[in-house]
């Protein structure tokens, strides 16, 4: 899709909204209408919702912060079935956040105008800055929060360091909680049913305890089947009349055994599900205005989630790769039988159905087998067995408080402290087979500190904010991969103490009525010191004490650490009484990084952070007595230094530097300067062994492009809202692709789109309202590699439908709906795994169409 007709639509849109501004202006206004008794009036009759936001650390309108957000309401988020952080994604423009891959555990990859992060590792660090309540949250991990106890969310685009701070570079997102009120008790219920067996149940209340004192309670569990079943393979192969498929492999199951005694197989070889959802969690809250100008609020959350590992599936398998593996063949011939085909690796893997897999998370070699011509399974008793967990447990709580004291009517004085405990385990099935190639666990936690003490003001001639920002957090991850495919079994052990320190500050001054200046700053101080710890086991057979490989280990000590000044300034002008313009300019940055899956010495390099200045015009207006918002934004963001991973191979080394024979040789793989992989060792050429490497390439560039907000009341009951965006990333040499090839940034949509309709329909009779309500979301296409574009996955729609009855008198309401209405296909992830020497490729397919019921009801 074209970029051109699309920016000519935006040019002309903006000219039209700025005239019909500039006419407006010139019309003596008209009478405001009386304020609505709450936000449902505003939607419907009386024009667009007015949004208070405080992105800028004061409470202000949406319309007259000269910033690109996007605020959603709590009651928009129900009304498009949105539950969580990494469904924001669909509508907001240019921002794509989703599950991450499975490899990356339960957390969400974040990006906002083609930069973010999709590595939960703790070594990594996010580009958009997550907010709970003005708390940082510093992780990926974990972050897939539940929407619905919120007031409403905003999304900032664009650098925000001289307000959020840390790894602000692509923006921030701040979920806003409902505050205790201390005017009057109420509570709700919500009950949800539907398809996967799920079983949602939402509740909590509000208790004024005196004039002064009140506390919020909520709680929530979420139930659901995965929606991707795990097969029995030997059943399968039964089941689908080619037992010799299977060879001599196991059932998997001693029920299918069981099952299978009367000499037919079942109908169904389920043996377990993956994208199941466990979930448990509960918050409270307290506020207390102990004197008329001190306000003080107490939160507190926890969340236990048992919920299944993401859902992958293999879409290919190249079996000569697998066949370059002695370690591969003859683990695999360990089940060929006698007189049979041979046992491979090869296409009997593909279930034919993208939700399903034949993965198993366990090895099905016992621990000491010694196989021969196999430099894996060599007798030790600590290769083999294994058996990995095929659920997420995860535990995350915190306590945050927040003290608000007015020194004056307008200047209030705020001190914020919060602490974060998470700790999960999350575990991944390489290569999606019952045959162990490769099962990675990782072992995760982290305790995290941050305080932030801040004066702010308000006045006519200007809104301005001061404060002082500490964050410490202390990270250990662990790491056990079993991997045959690569003759290794790694552990790793490794630490992270972040520390950040900044003081910052912003104002926007007014020397005129209807313009404003804005200038904010911030210094910040950056450490994380790492201790990295990888070892190879180099056990022998017969021995019971575990012994390390010479030379395999990578072990080092890295003081990550950064000073930086960030700034931004900008104009606003109010061309109009609802209509502003404004421009903007910006720095970010992020901390240095290093490679945190090295596989041997060679592989232990740090690379250089990011650092950009992103510049910004836009505008905002509501048109027609505000049955029409439409803000718009135009941005260029100068990448001056970016790193990116790319994936290749290198020579596998033994404990003396020296090449390890093998089948193969290293060649360029053009993909950047020193960039290499490994192919088959031409006709008398010497061949050696190679392993999977991330190299680091600096790519900068220049990344622009445009978004669009509508939100329209043009008649009483209807509701119109819709977005876009645009961003691509250009530069003389991107990631060094053939020329011809896609431009596009990996792994994430040039275009994003939405749109939602609703009508709220009378129905006197029924003593409510009906309100119909459709949902289309579109994500354009995203590239995932150079090598195999046949898997990069073309742009898609999605629909989500819902029909809602309320009922007046009795404050309850029903819907009936559906995720993903027409059952379309696609894929959240897709994993390149050939890009890094694997014979595979994997994918993590999206929810199929899920029907639900809901039941809310308030006290």
């Amino acid at each position: 899709m074209s970029a051109r007709p699309f920016l000519r639509m935006s040019v002309s849109a903006i000219g039209l909204i700025m005239a019909q501004a500039v006419a407006a202006q010139e019309t003596p206004p008209a009478e405001p209408a009386p304020a609505a008794e709450d936000s449902s009036e505003a939607a419907t009759g009386g024009g667009v919702e007015e949004i208070v936001v405080t992105a800028t650390r004061n409470e202000t309108n949406l319309q007259d912060t000269p910033i690109a957000i996007t605020a959603v309401t709590s009651e928009a988020l129900v009304e498009r079935s949105l539950t969580d952080a990494a469904d924001l994604g669909a509508i907001i423009p240019n921002a794509a956040f989703r599950r991450a891959q499975g490899l990356f555990g339960p957390g969400v990859s974040a990006f906002i105008r083609g930069i973010g992060q999709h590595d939960t590792n703790l070594a990594s660090e996010p580009g958009v800055a997550f907010y709970v309540d003005d708390v940082y949250y510093p992780l990926l991990l974990g972050s897939a929060f539940d929407l619905l106890d919120l007031d409403h969310v905003e999304v900032l685009r664009g650098p925000q360091g001289t307000l959020f701070g840390r790894n602000a570079l692509a923006g921030a997102i701040n979920l806003v909680s409902k505050r205790p009120s201390t005017r009057e008790a109420s509570a709700f219920v919500d009950v949800t049913v539907g398809s996967f067996g799920r079983r949602d149940a939402r509740a909590g209340f509000n208790m004024p305890l005196a004039d002064n004192l009140a506390i919020s309670v909520s709680a929530i569990s979420k139930e659901r089947k995965g929606y991707m079943r795990r097969l029995d393979f030997r059943c399968e192969m039964e089941r689908r009349g080619t037992p010799e498929l299977a060879g001599t492999f196991p059932y998997s199951s001693a029920f299918l055994i069981n099952e299978t005694t009367g000499g037919s197989p079942p109908d169904d070889c389920t043996i377990g599900r993956l994208g199941g959802q466990d979930v448990r969690a509960v918050r409270g809250q307290l506020l207390w205005r102990p004197t008329p100008d001190l306000v003080i609020q107490i939160a507190g959350d926890y969340t236990r989630d048992n919920s299944d590992n993401a859902p992958d599936h293999v879409l290919a398998i190249d079996p000569s790769i697998a066949a370059q593996r002695p370690n591969v063949v003859s683990l695999f011939d360990q089940f060929t039988a006698p007189g049979g085909p041979a046992f491979r690796y090869d296409e009997r893997f593909l279930t034919g159905n993208p939700f399903t897999t034949y993965a198993t998370y366990s090895d099905p070699i016992p621990a000491g087998t010694a196989i021969a011509g196999n430099s894996f399974y060599n007798g030790s008793i600590f290769r083999g067995g294994i058996s990995n967990p095929v659920h997420t447990p995860q535990r995350n709580w915190g306590l945050s408080g927040k003290a608000i004291y007015s020194l004056t009517p307008e200047i209030d004085a705020t001190l914020v402290l919060g602490y974060r405990d998470y700790a999960a385990t999350f575990a991944y099935d390489v290569d999606g087979s019952p045959v162990a190639m490769e099962n990675n666990r990782n072992d995760v936690e982290q305790y995290d500190w941050s305080g932030e003490f801040r004066v702010s003001g308000q006045m006519d001639w200007v809104d301005w904010v001061v404060g002082l920002f500490y964050y410490e957090g202390k990270g250990n991850q662990k790491f056990s991969g079993s991997s045959p495919y690569n003759g290794t079994l790694r552990y790793q052990n490794n630490f992270y103490e972040p520390v950040s320190k900044a003081a910052f500050f912003n104002a926007t001054f007014r020397p005129l009525e209807r313009l404003g200046v804005t200038l904010g700053g911030r210094y910040s101080d950056e450490k994380k010191p790492v201790r990295f710890f990888s070892i190879l086991d180099g056990t022998d057979a017969g021995s019971t004490e575990f012994v390390e490989l010479p030379g395999g280990g990578v072990v080092f000590d890295l003081d990550i650490k950064d000073r930086r000044f960030d700034w931004k300034a900008g104009l606003d002008y109010k061309i109009a009484e609802d209509t502003l313009v404004y421009a903007s300019a910006a720095t970010g940055f992020r901390l240095p990084g290093f490679n945190s899956r090295p596989l041997q010495p060679s592989q232990a390099v740090q690379y250089d952070g990011d650092e950009t200045v992103a510049y910004e015009l836009g505008i905002k207006t509501e048109l027609f007595d505000r049955k029409l918002r439409i803000n718009a934004a135009a941005f260029y963001t100068d990448y001056k230094t970016r790193p990116q991973s790319i994936s290749g191979q290198e020579y596998r080394l033994d404990e003396n530097g020296n090449r390890i024979p093998g089948t193969q040789v290293e060649v360029d793989s053009g993909a950047g300067p020193g960039v290499t992989t490994c192919i088959d060792a031409p006709a008398g050429t010497p061949g050696f062994q190679c392993i999977g490497r991330s190299f680091f390439v600096n790519t900068p560039g220049k990344v622009k492009g445009f978004e669009l907000e509508l939100d329209a009341r043009p008649i009483e009951g209807l509701s119109i809202n819709g977005s876009m965006g645009y961003a691509r990333f250009t530069a003389p040499d991107i990631d060094a692709r053939p020329e011809g090839s896609s431009r596009r940034l990996f792994r994430i949509p040039e275009w994003t789109a939405s749109a939602g309709i609703q009508y709220e329909i009378p129905l006197d009779a029924l003593d409510g309202t009906v309100t119909p309500r459709l949902d289309w979301f579109y994500q354009g296409a995203i590239d995932y590699t150079i090598n195999h574009p046949d898997y990069n996955q073309s742009g898609y729609s999605v629909f989500n439908g819902r029909v809602t009855y309320d009922n007046i008198d009795h404050d309850f309401s029903v819907a009936v709906g559906a995720t993903n209405l027409f059952n379309k296909l696609y894929y959240e992830n897709i994993f390149i795994y050939k890009d890094i020497g694997f014979p595979q490729i994997n994918g993590q397919p999206a929810r199929p169409r899920e029907w639900f019921v809901q039941l809310s009801k308030r006290f």
